[in-house]
Parts: C-alpha cells; structure tokens; sequence
C-alpha cells in the first residue's frame, strides 16, 4: 500500500487539539459515519471514562481510510500527543498473532491443527494423562480445555518473572474445573503453550517467529514483539505505570508475549486489518497467510453465553474461534477482540461482510471506554444509526462499583461482619514460615517490624501486608496500589488437629481473573526455602 499522507490537518474540537493526521477522505469512509461523528464520539468517550489518549483507525473497501490520534501518551496532560505511529500494548490482541502464525505453520503443511501437541512438544503434560495424550494443536486456542477462567495467569502477570519453560512445567498442576472441551473459560496459559509451540516448529522464538513472519513480513509500521526501550519516544503509558523504560539490552522477554506481549501502533494494527478482510493478503498482493486458513481462524469452534446486551445489538450466538470472537451483530457476522495490559486497553473490530474494520487503542485500563466507543461505531456502520452506548457502559461501569462499595461496607474486611484485629507478636509466629504451592511456587511470610507480609516468589515486587480478620482469616493489601491494589485478596489460614498453620488459600477480593489467587493452595513446608522472591 502507498502511504497516503498527501493532506494534513490541524483540527481543534471542543478545546482539544487533535494530532496532524491521516489523509482521510469522508467519502470512503463506511455509510453511517462521518468524521465530525467519529470525533465527536471519541471526545466524548475520553471525557465520560477519563481516558488521557485513544488512537483509533477505520478500514473500510480495502483503504485505511481513517487514522487519527486523540488526547496524551501518558496519564500527565503535559505528555506528547497521540499519534498514528505511537505505541500501545495491544494485550490480548496479540493472541491473533500467535494463532495466524500456527495458521502460517498450518499453510506450510509443518502442522495441522488436529495434530496432537505431545507430537511436537513431547514434555506437554496436564494434570489428566488422558486428556494430555490427546491435547490438539486447536485447543490451544478455543478456551474449552476445562481449566477454570484465567487459571495460571499468576505465572504470567503480576509482576511474574517466570519463563516460558516454568510455564509449561508448571502445566501439570494446574486443576480442571470442567470436563475437557465441554466448557468456555478464557486462558492466557495455553496460549503460552502455543507461542512454544511455534518456537518449536519454525526453531526462532516467538518474537523473532512473529515479528519476521508476520509483522516485517505485512508491513506493519511501529509494531514488534518485544518491550519498547530507552530511546524510543513515540511509546503510550499506562494507566498506573510510571516505571522508566529498560535499556535495550536489559529488557525482559515476558513469558505471556504470545498471548499479550505485542506493542502496536494504530497505523500498523489498521494494516493488519487490511490484510485479514483481504484474506491474509497485503493490499500490494503479497500473500501472508491464506484465505482458507483466515476463515478457519474466523470460523465458530466454542460456544459462549449471549452478552447481557444481546437483545439490544440483534445478538442470537456468540462463539470463539482460533484467537477471535465472533457473534451476529444487527444482522451482520462481527468478528472481534479486545486486550488489557499494562494499564492499557485495545479493541479490533470487523464487520467482514461490510468490508469494514475499526481499530482502537487506549492507555487507560477500562475496558467500558472502549466497548462505549467500538459499539456506537460499528452500530452505525451496521445499521446506519446507534443508540446511546456511551451512557450505557458508563451506567455499567457505575452499577459494579456501586456493588463493590456496598458488599465492601456489609461484609468487606474492616466491616462489623469481618473486623480488624490486633495480634501479639506470639501469635504473629504461627504463622511465619514459607509455603510451597505445586505450580506457582514458594509464597513467604515473615516479620517486619510489627506486620506479617506475604511474599511471592518469581516476581519482581508482588510483596504486601497482612492485616489479621476473625478465624486465621486476614486479606492481603499490595505494596504497589496503583497497579495491584484491585487485586488485594483474602488469605485464609488453615490447621491440623494440633492446631498448627498447615497451609493457605486465597480468594480475591475484586473482580480481575488474572489473579486467580482461588487456585493456589500453598503448603507450609518444614525447612525454610533458599530461594530469592525475586
């Protein structure tokens, strides 16, 4: 495609300065959507989520026919704008990335989705050995596999400093929930299993895998596998993160990449969309991967409940396929993702049988903002009108923390129902020591001075205090409140019949399942670990 920067504009609306932009031609832009709509729609998203910065792009009939920067790259308002080449992490939406490259492995005859996993990766082990031998290549992607939502994401977030190969060895451990394949719950874990997988069949790693056969190899401008470094400028910050970035030569491959490590510009996720409504081929005609395998990622392969708003978008089936979703949408198939990460939230959008797509980046880590923003557009596009889906998400959004406050206040830590107590430093004892849980590791718990803190082993920082609630109950407040302080969590204590500590579960206090702190069920262990917490 050439780049068409033949105009550019300065526009001010409602006292905010918008990036120097795009070409945009509003004739070839979908029916339903104007620019003044599309940026009125946008200002008005920043203003009712407070997001500092959206990156958002239209493809329709082939053309990037909008691509426009709004708002800052970072939560500062004095921070550089947005623009059509800054970086976002893209999260979840790297998972489309992951399985076009098996799609590509696929097309190559090197696999076939139907091959068993053990096949090619030989230590593949779940907990079940049955459902180990006949583990395939698909279920790596379809979330049906029958582990409990989110299970494993402490290997991959909060601070994790486990490697791709801890992950896989810690597979076996991890409980089902459900009967294999009869039941949808998202999880980040196999799709980790499935970057291993391509690092195994092409002999790179994921990044190098990703980023020379799909990204360098389509063209997408300002996009890699890897973490921006010191030196790059055009980067967005998210929502809570004020950490400096890396030296080039000290940045951390994370395990999680394949499943939400891509870092993407607006530009670069338009032209990925561009090749997948042109069926996996480039606008110049250079074939990426082939149509046969972009509908097969596109096709039906786990069913999932209708969302709450079905009656209100025409919504009569909504299912997973190879690392997108889909439903019917006003009487047209949506093909669809989002990702969160970082504090930053993404959206990709499509309406194939319209011929349009809708790309949307944030740095604010709220999702109501960019399902208010990705529903209004493409209702119009749909359907030529749109109700008032800002005001709709913004009531979703009011009504949960309106819950969380009250079920805080009738029954929360520090409520009548569970209050505070005070423990004298003998008491404190019984419960020091360190804990082994079979997948995420050692867990520790000391001293200092006159709190207990718990500490998690193979991370960088997931440290808090304990704070003692009735019946060996205590809830766990993270160091880090910015980035952690939504995943707080319950630590409750048990005992033998001689009444020693014996071991801990977990349950979290809010709502992110990426903690899945429920499945943990560390042990305390007699002699005390030399392993380091970091």
């Amino acid at each position: 495609m050439k780049a068409r920067y033949s105009l550019y504009r300065i526009v001010i609306l409602s006292g905010v300065f918008l990036l120097p932009l795009r070409s945009i031609y509003a004739t070839e832009l979908p029916s339903g959507l104007t620019v003044q709509d599309i940026d009125a729609t946008v200002e008005r998203t920043r203003t009712t989520f407070k997001v500092p910065g959206i990156a958002l792009a239209i493809v329709q009939n082939g053309k990037i026919v909008f691509s426009r920067g709004y708002g800052q790259r970072a939560e500062d308002p004095k921070s550089a704008s947005v623009d059509g080449r800054t970086l976002f992490a893209i999260g979840s939406n790297s998972k489309e990335f992951t399985a076009t490259a098996l799609a590509q492995l696929v097309d190559a005859g090197k696999l076939k989705w139907d091959d068993r996993v053990i096949d090619h990766l030989p230590e593949f082990r779940v907990s079940d050995p049955w459902i180990t031998r006949d583990f395939r290549v698909s279920d790596l992607l379809t979330h049906h596999s029958g582990m409990g939502l989110g299970a494993g994401d402490l290997m991959l977030f909060s601070h994790s400093t486990f490697t791709r190969k801890d992950v896989l060895a810690g597979l076996e451990h991890m409980p089902f929930t459900a009967p294999f394949r009869s039941e949808y719950a998202y999880n980040n874990l196999l799709y980790v299993v499935a970057g291993a997988l391509v690092e195994r069949v092409t002999s790179q790693s994921w990044e190098d895998a990703v980023q020379t056969r799909l990204i360098d190899a389509a063209g997408l401008s300002a996009c890699q596998t890897t973490p921006p470094y010191r030196g790059e400028t055009d980067i967005a910050t998210g929502q809570g993160d004020h950490s400096p970035l890396p030296e080039k030569a000290a940045r951390q491959l994370p395990a999680v990449a394949p499943a939400g490590g891509i870092w993407c510009s607006v530009d670069g996720m338009a032209r990925w969309a561009q090749i997948y409504l042109n069926g996996g081929q480039t606008p110049e005609g250079k074939r990426i991967f082939s149509t046969e395998s972009r509908d097969a990622l596109w096709a039906p392969h786990a069913l999932l409940p209708l969302p709450d708003m079905a009656a209100l978008t025409g919504t009569h089936f909504r299912a997973y396929g190879y690392g997108w979703f889909m439903e019917d949408f006003f009487g047209h198939k949506r093909v669809w993702h989002t990702g969160t990460i970082g504090g930053m939230v993404s959206y990709v959008t499509f309406l194939p049988e319209l011929k349009s797509a809708i790309v949307i980046l944030t740095n604010h880590d709220d999702h109501n903002a960019t399902y208010a923003l990705a529903t209004t557009l493409s209702a119009r596009i749909a359907s030529g009108q749109s109700a008032d889906w800002i005001s709709y998400w913004k009531h979703q959004e009011d009504a949960a923390n309106t819950e969380s406050d009250a079920l805080a206040a009738s029954s929360g830590p520090g409520s009548s129902a569970r209050p505070f107590l005070t423990l004298t430093t003998q008491q404190q004892q019984d419960y020091l020591g360190d804990y082994k849980d079979a997948w995420r590791g050692l867990i520790f718990v000391t001293q200092h001075g006159n709190d207990l803190r718990l500490t998690f082993s193979k991370a960088d920082g997931l440290s808090g205090t304990l704070r003692s609630l009735p019946h060996d109950l205590f809830v766990v407040r993270w160091d880090n409140r910015e980035q952690d302080g939504e995943d707080d969590a319950y630590v409750q204590f048990e005992r033998n019949v001689e009444g020693k500590v014996t071991g801990m579960t977990m349950k979290l206090l809010g709502s992110d399942f990426s903690f899945d702190a429920q499945d943990l069920h560390p042990h305390k262990i007699n002699s005390p670990s030399r392993e380091t917490t970091q």
